[in-house]
């Protein structure tokens, strides 16, 4: 008999991990796209929305190689977190809400042409909360030095210690990881209302450039929207808000997140070139 060596006792413990794991990952086919999912809750999958497809009909791999269908319960592409119904009897996984630092080892646990795959990883980084470019929260920046195929985007990211500590996705040119406290915040959210709560101030903005710093044109108004309530029309020039001058179009609009719903806030803007102020409630984006 063999003895034992540290690099055999690594190999056990890694195959180990994903072996305990790959139960509660599955396949995921949408139109033209694969990618991996895994049980958040009985009934309920979490999957990549970069790799679900916009229209068509969605179908689960299960592990024992059955499929079943699927229907989308809502999809988030701020955060990249999409939740699928399905009627299995999968056990979930059990989250833990830990940031490995960096240096450590992961494994990625997904799927590749519907068999479980499973990669080795370090982290390359791991830091503060962060804003995606599509203006989500994420609660912490994780960054694999790892390669994917797109259908393993999806995947469960364990740490050491076999813990699953969130999504695995394709970012550009890095894989990221969407971490767990991110997942149950908006997993929950998709779960009750199918949709993720966005603030919405009923405004179609072009950037345009001012003697004293940069403004927003407002180029249409939603006649229902919550600015056109304040009185705010096409033409004004917004220049600040709460005081705080205007960066840009995408950083105002980067400020409307779902605790911003319900929020009044002061607009400063130019009307034929003379200050005008308006209080405006911002409202919830409409599903459409």
């Amino acid at each position: 008999m063999t003895d034992s060596t540290p690099l055999t006792s690594l190999s056990s413990a890694l195959a180990d991990m994903v072996s305990r794991t790959a139960p509660s990952v599955v396949a995921v086919h949408s139109h033209r796209s694969r990618a991996t999912g895994f049980v958040w809750k009985p009934g309920l999958i979490v999957t990549a929305d970069e790799a679900l497809a916009d229209e068509g009909d969605v179908e689960i791999g299960l592990p024992d190689g059955s499929t079943a269908a699927a229907t989308i319960a809502g999809r988030d592409h701020t955060t990249d977190i999409a939740l699928l119904r399905a009627d299995t009897a999968i056990a979930p996984v059990k989250l833990a809400t830990i940031v490995p630092p960096l240096g450590a080892l992961s494994v990625v646990v997904a799927t590749n042409r519907d068999t479980p795959s499973a990669a080795l990883a370090m982290v390359s980084q791991s830091g503060k909360s962060w804003r995606s470019l599509r203006g989500g929260d994420i609660d912490a920046r994780i960054e694999l030095d790892v390669r994917l195929r797109s259908s393993q985007q999806g995947g469960l990211a364990l740490d050491a210690s076999g813990e699953a500590f969130g999504m695995a996705v394709l970012g550009p040119r890095r894989v990221l990881v969407i971490p767990t406290a991110t997942i149950e915040r908006v997993a929950a959210q998709l779960e009750a209302r199918g949709r993720i709560a966005r603030g919405y101030l009923g405004l179609g903005l072009q950037p345009v450039r001012l003697d004293d710093g940069v403004g927003a044109m407002v180029m249409n108004v939603d006649k229902a929207g919550p600015s056109a309530a304040a009185g705010i029309r096409q033409g004004d020039v917004i220049v600040a808000v709460n005081d705080q001058k205007l960066s840009g179009v995408r950083a105002l609009s980067r400020t409307l997140g779902p605790a911003s719903v319900g929020a009044v806030v002061d607009i400063a803007a130019r009307r034929g070139g003379e200050p005008v102020s308006f209080k405006v409630t911002i409202g919830e984006r409409p599903a459409a």
